[in-house]
């Protein structure tokens, strides 16, 4: 199976992820992440970028496990996988569509 090379990763209100897909000019915090060849604790493969460090399910574009500059996220946000990135649609198609993963 191939695995996106990239992903952008939006930082969002959790009461904001449930109403609608954020676009990344609304995020809170936004980054690009490239794959690193490794497979994260989760089992699935690991991205980094811009201090985001994320094991994300290429099958679901799920985020399994992430850290914010270190740290996990506050109470109260939600990550989530951009349907576009540069302004381009992911080579995926359509299933790259945000996905939510718990926050904490």
């Amino acid at each position: 199976m191939s695995h996106p090379q990239s992903y952008e990763i939006l930082l969002v209100p959790e009461h904001e992820a449930e109403t609608r897909t954020p676009d990344p000019d609304t995020a809170l915090r936004s980054a690009v992440v490239e794959a690193t060849g490794d497979t994260g604790e989760s089992g699935y493969p690991r991205y980094t970028g811009e201090g985001v460090e994320a094991d994300i399910d290429p099958a679901t574009h799920t985020v399994e496990a992430l850290l914010v500059d270190g740290t996990e996220l506050d109470y109260g946000l939600t990550v989530r996988i951009a349907e576009r990135i540069g302004g381009r649609r992911e080579e995926e198609g359509p299933g790259a569509t945000g996905t939510d993963a718990p926050a904490g």
